[in-house]
């Protein structure tokens, strides 16, 4: 990790009327740092993730992110064209339902050679081989490369999506409930992948959950959400271990043991 923050967030807030999305929230991102954003349903934790990633804009407060070029610059200053470009280049998006990240009526290797194609790659054997390097690396066989993703199951779907927004080097990838809706053996496995690309990458990942063990396994640092403010914020571990906060005392306990 640099000293330099990647993402710089300040008093983040957005309000719906008058009830709370997401209110007050500040915290730094650095480079090679994974942060979990855990809470349970309507803490604000995917309303937060959606006003950092630009999908919704923020009532208040500003998010700053550090370009290519070491600039930092507001979110809210970039034009449209601007922030598609960053959506398409530094950032990757892993949904939770794979068919919103995916375009289903294409192929796998289409899905991936689009969005290397979004970067300027034309050469198509170059884009063919990569897709085909790449759904290697998240362990879907190369010879359903010119299969659609509708012919997959949930759990390759989720995989190829993961590859579909890693094949061009993102510095940053938000992450929304990305093993929701899986079997739990699915889960394991699309943890340990995610794991070892993150780590082999260096990326930089916002992953929001309401699992503990997924937040456990995947991140540095761990921000808990209740009623769209942030109780709780400090090192995985220590947090998980060592509960301040009784909403997070109450998270921590809730987990079954095995």
């Amino acid at each position: 990790m640099t000293d330099l923050p990647l993402l710089s967030v300040r008093s983040a807030t957005r309000l719906y009327g008058s009830r709370v999305g997401c209110e007050d929230v500040s915290f730094e991102l650095y480079p090679g740092e994974i942060l979990a954003i855990v809470g349970e349903s309507g803490s604000g934790k995917t309303t937060l993730l959606n006003c950092l990633s630009c999908r919704m804009a923020l009532t208040g407060g500003s998010v700053s992110y550090r370009m290519r070029d070491g600039a930092m610059r507001d979110l809210a200053t970039l034009t449209e064209a601007e922030r598609r470009f960053l959506m398409r280049t530094d950032w990757g998006f892993v949904h939770q339902n794979p068919a919103d990240g995916l375009r289903m009526r294409v192929s796998a290797g289409a899905n991936i050679g689009e969005r290397m194609m979004a970067v300027g790659d034309r050469h198509y054997g170059r884009i063919r081989q990569t897709a085909e390097d790449w759904l290697g690396r998240v362990e879907i066989p190369g010879a359903r490369i010119d299969d659609r993703p509708t012919a997959f199951s949930g759990g390759m779907r989720q995989r190829l999506q993961i590859a579909r927004n890693l094949v061009t080097g993102p510095r940053l990838v938000f992450m929304d409930e990305p093993t929701g809706g899986l079997d739990v053996s699915v889960q394991a496995r699309l943890l340990d992948l995610l794991r070892s690309l993150v780590g082999e990458m260096g990326l930089s990942a916002i992953v929001v959950t309401h699992d503990l063990a997924v937040a456990r396994l995947l991140s540095h640092r761990i921000m808990v959400m209740k009623e769209g403010h942030v109780i709780e914020h400090g090192l995985t571990d220590r947090v998980l271990d060592d509960p301040q906060h009784a909403y997070t005392q109450l998270l921590v306990a809730s987990i079954l043991e095995v």
